[in-house]
């Protein structure tokens, strides 16, 4: 049965999107069976895996108001190998049209289950924002991947995160925890960057993740092309180092496996 894993930070632009996108398509590339959720109304998970967000039959809208099953709206991409449950501006009509829904909370948790032994791995891109979708997410999950871009705010954002997780925990899932913290947008050149660096592995230890997203441009222009960095250039730091960190998510999946007996 699948690891359902929440990419989330309540701050905008630090690259939750394109670890979402590239850490699936790198996961499928080792021939793990993967379920990429779009749950931000801007869809650039979906365009980002080449699908066309506004012609979408059914959307993550459609399953969280109960219009369709999770079965009925996933679509496969095609050479990128994941499965994709899409999303578009409909999903803005979900906060509203939630609000007054018996367990709200556990809409996108409850749809899940008609397809989760389908998969060894679930990745869901959170809103950038404190909102039903966010919380649905992390009500969903297992665990929550935090992208943290090395800068000023970043530890104040995790902070912010980090309550929101342990609400969560206490009132509505009990066995989340979180993952790990991803380096992203990362220049070794600039010295406020490697601070910051050095500051998440201080407080948080063996949670960060030693493989760090570099600035790239690859993988910058690849999302205009509909692909992730490993099928725009596999050969980029960008691809390379989502490969990477897919490993690691792996090395570390063993690891928990063998301690526990499993």
């Amino acid at each position: 049965m699948a690891t359902v894993f929440a990419i989330a930070n309540q701050k905008g632009g630090v690259g939750k999107t394109t670890t979402s996108v590239n850490l699936a398509a790198s996961l499928a590339a080792t021939r793990r069976r993967v379920l990429l959720i779009d749950l931000d109304p801007q869809g650039n998970a979906t365009m980002g895996s080449g699908i066309d967000k506004s012609a979408l039959e059914h959307s993550s809208y459609d399953v969280l108001m109960g219009h369709a099953t999770m079965a009925q709206a996933i679509v496969p991409t095609g050479e990128q190998s994941h499965d994709l449950l899409p999303a578009n501006g409909d999903l803005t009509g979900a906060e509203v049209g939630l609000l007054e829904e018996f367990g709200r909370e556990l809409r996108l948790k409850t749809a899940l289950e008609e397809v989760r032994d389908r998969y060894t791995h679930i990745i869901i891109d959170c809103p950038p924002a404190l909102s039903m979708l966010t919380v649905n997410a992390l009500v969903a999950a297992d665990a929550v991947i935090v992208p943290t871009q090395c800068e000023y705010y970043a530890l104040e954002g995790i902070s912010a995160l980090l309550q929101t997780i342990e609400k969560i925990r206490k009132f509505l899932n009990p066995q989340l925890k979180v993952e790990g913290f991803l380096r992203t947008m990362y220049d070794p050149r600039n010295n406020l960057a490697n601070q910051v660096s050095q500051q998440l592995l201080q407080h948080f230890g063996d949670k960060v993740y030693k493989t760090i997203i570099p600035r790239n441009v690859r993988l910058a222009e690849a999302p205009s092309h509909g692909l992730p960095a490993l099928l725009y250039d596999k050969s980029s730091a960008g691809a390379m180092a989502y490969l990477a960190l897919a490993g690691e998510m792996l090395r570390r999946d063993d690891a928990a496996q063998a301690a526990s007996g499993v």
